[in-house]
Formats: C-alpha cells, sequence, structure tokens
C-alpha cells in the first residue's frame, strides 16, 4: 500500500500471486458452490419439517377421531341419563333433537359471517397501491429537480 502513496509504480503479481481474473473466477466458483450447499440444506431441513408436519397431522387426525368418539359415548351417557326419567326412546329423541337444533344454528352463524366478511385481503391491496404509487415516483423524470445521468439496466445487466 505504500508503494502506491510513495509514487513507485506498482509491480504486476509474481509467479505465486493470482491476477485479479483468477481471484474473481475463483470467488465466482466458491459463490455457485456456497448456493448450492445452501439449497442442500434448504431442501434436507424442508424434507425434515415435512416429516415432522405429517407425524404432527396424524397425531391431531387420531386425536380427533378420539375426541369424536368420546363425544358420542358423552351423548350415549346423556341420552342413559334422560332415559331415567323417560322411555329411552323418548330420551334419545330429545337429546338428538336438541343436538341438531344447535349444529344447524352454528352452522347458520358460520354461513352468515362468512357471507358478510370480506374476502379481499384489504392490508396487502393497500400495500400494493402505495408500492405501485411509490415506484410510479421513481419513474417519472418530474419527480426529482435534478437529472443524473445513471446506467440503464441493460447497462448493469452487460457489466455484471
Amino acid at each position: 500500500m505504500q508503494e502506491l502513496f510513495s509514487g513507485k509504480e506498482a509491480t504486476m503479481p509474481g509467479k505465486g500471486e493470482r491476477s485479479i481474473g483468477e481471484l474473481f473466477s475463483e470467488l465466482t466458483q466458491e459463490l455457485r458452490t456456497l448456493f448450492r450447499q445452501e439449497m442442500e440444506l434448504f431442501t434436507v431441513e424442508m424434507k425434515e419439517k415435512a416429516t415432522h408436519a405429517a407425524r404432527d397431522a396424524v397425531a391431531i387426525g387420531v386425536g380427533g377421531v378420539m375426541i369424536y368418539s368420546g363425544f358420542l359415548v358423552l351423548l350415549a351417557a346423556i341420552v342413559l341419563g334422560v332415559a331415567t326419567f323417560m322411555p329411552a326412546w323418548g330420551a334419545a329423541l330429545l337429546v338428538a333433537t336438541a343436538f341438531i337444533a344447535l349444529g344447524f344454528i352454528l352452522v347458520q352463524k358460520g354461513r352468515k359471517d362468512l357471507t358478510q366478511m370480506e374476502m379481499k385481503p384489504e392490508k396487502t391491496t393497500e400495500s400494493l397501491k402505495e408500492t405501485a404509487q411509490w415506484a410510479k415516483t421513481l419513474r417519472s423524470p418530474s419527480s426529482s429537480p435534478r437529472r443524473t445521468s445513471y446506467a440503464s439496466r441493460s447497462d448493469t445487466r452487460r457489466a455484471i
């Protein structure tokens, strides 16, 4: 570094030193290798997560079946409890009617709420509109008071 500032001419790289082109080529190769390794890591990690998610989904499914079975047993117990006050067929009919009515009310409420719900993602739409407006201000030449000469996108791509 001191040679540059002392006025002496810089020398060409010796046999043990590599040129900028070689260094750039090596850097490019190492970046490709790094990217490939990152993709392999991503693939392995996602496979592990998918396997774990599948196991969790099976556990949820089995748990749901067990909850449903328990609910049916609970209904049978309610029917048997009510059957102590009336005939068994009447108790079963009464419990079934009560649960059907409750289920119908819940379904109707859910349908009503779904039809009233706005399906458009409002926050995302607003954010996209703001981004588009911002991008338009960047593209219009009247948005900046001074005119500067920057390389076009195609010039930048050629340089890379």
